[in-house]
């Protein structure tokens, strides 16, 4: 009964949180003496408590030639844990994955967690009762620290992603998502795509050893957002990491190439193709961030106002959306534009992509369109901070990445501050040195 209880109200405080943030967010952080940091937003509107735990485990730390080993590795972190020994004596005991999915339900907690390019790790949403919390944090510290890693469960798991990653190989889009990251990295590990003959070759001992790796304290990222104090943010804290060990130094990884224009035409069946263009282009923590963000808002990222949505689907309808974006990671993320439009009409869409790009870095946007950007740009930034779970996704960002403290109160006013010859300087720094490489799957040859 409580279950369920409980369950609808931690629904609807969700909801209301909803009203409850605002931009300015007094972040404190502090490091704990196992290197854990810690990012701790203090907010008793609702009791609520988001947590989030990040490491340095994506994708881009797979095992040459082992690629999905980071993906399945945090698929299975729940599927059940390890009888454990802790050093004051007492023996954790075996647990199994219904009893963990029952244990956070009994007290109306959501687990969630997922593996990126850059990062990987848990979340976790519960009450902040003390009772509710503590069972809730406790129970996710040992799925972070001593998943059991089933065999049966990691064949049933694997299986599951080959068969994704079949189905995918008969449709366009993910076809050429994937081909487009090939592309553009080339021998980097952020080329690194799960394949049927990667995730085949991953055993057990490959994600027990990844999770042994990269798991660890001194590169664990805490950020947490609620209805707690300080000092109780730091006891969740080291409850979350106090069963972690410690990890040795992690090689670090090559520079980033520069794209090298290359066009590549994979064969599809369907009846529209699917084109994406590109080129390495911004980190987190990049100064060009914030003219980028305007002047991509102008070009592709701002929907039926953008220049490639007027050009290519307005005036010649060559498609039915057309969109850039960039993309920030730890080393340089992808600028992306792309579109869908019918085969026969695949190289006039192309080429009008290609000429709205090239002269928007010739002659940049005009104060008329930054000025309409910028003001839809900060009209719309309190809905990226409008409940606890995005502020929380904000501040593990922050935390990952080392972005700067006052990175969401600061943010509007950096926006407001652009100019078109930021723009100009910044587009032609990221895209201009390069030229951009593209991929068409569905197009004739």
């Amino acid at each position: 009964m409580f279950k369920k209880f409980a369950f609808v109200i931690l629904s609807a405080f969700a909801l209301l949180a909803s009203g409850a943030a605002n931009a300015t967010l007094k972040m404190q952080t502090w490091t704990l003496p196992t290197g854990v940091r810690v990012y701790f937003v203090e907010n008793h509107s609702i009791p609520v408590l988001d947590v989030s735990v990040e490491f340095d485990a994506g994708s881009r730390r797979d095992p040459d030639g082992k690629a999905g080993v980071a993906k399945l590795t945090n698929a299975m972190l729940a599927r059940g844990l390890r009888e454990q020994k802790l050093t004051d004596g007492s023996v954790e005991p075996e647990v199994a994955e219904a009893v963990i999915s029952d244990g956070f339900a009994d007290i109306a907690a959501q687990r969630g967690g997922g593996a990126g390019i850059d990062r990987a790790g848990a979340t976790l949403r519960t009450l902040s009762s003390k009772e509710e919390r503590e069972r809730a944090v406790s129970l996710l510290a040992r799925v972070l620290a001593h998943p059991a890693f089933p065999q049966s469960l990691f064949e049933r798991d694997k299986a599951r992603t080959l068969s994704s990653i079949r189905e995918d190989l008969t449709k366009p889009e993910p076809i050429a998502s994937k081909a487009f990251w090939r592309l553009l990295y080339q021998d980097h590990p952020y080329a690194r795509q799960e394949t049927v003959e990667t995730v085949e070759s991953v055993t057990r001992d490959d994600l027990v050893a990844f999770h042994s790796r990269h798991y660890v304290a001194n590169r664990a990222v805490v950020a947490m957002i609620g209805d707690i104090t300080r000092e109780e943010a730091d006891a969740i804290a080291r409850e979350l990491t106090r069963r972690l060990s410690q990890g040795a130094p992690l090689p670090a990884m090559p520079a980033v190439q520069p794209a090298t224009g290359t066009e590549q035409r994979i064969p599809h069946p369907a009846s529209q193709s699917h084109i994406m263009i590109g080129t390495p282009a911004i980190s987190r923590g990049d100064p060009d961030f914030f003219p980028l963000t305007v002047g991509n808002y102008v070009l592709g990222g701002g929907g039926f106002v953008s220049r490639l949505t007027h050009q290519v689907r307005e005036k010649r309808g060559l498609a039915y959306s057309v969109y850039s974006y960039f993309n920030p990671l730890a080393q340089p993320g992808p600028f992306q534009a792309g579109l869908q439009t019918q085969k026969e009409r695949t190289d006039d869409a192309l080429k009008l992509v290609r000429e709205v790009i090239a002269g928007y870095l010739r002659d940049g946007p005009t104060p008329k369109e930054v000025k309409a950007a910028k003001s839809n740009l900060v009209g719309g930034f309190p809905l990226r901070i409008d409940n606890n779970r995005k502020i929380l996704d904000n501040v593990a960002m922050i935390g990952f990445y080392e972005m700067p403290l006052d990175y969401l109160d600061t943010w509007t006013a950096n926006i407001e501050k652009v100019t078109v010859a930021d723009i100009r300087a910044a587009f032609r720094r990221k895209l201009g040195s390069s030229p951009l490489s593209t991929v068409i799957v569905g197009a004739p040859q």
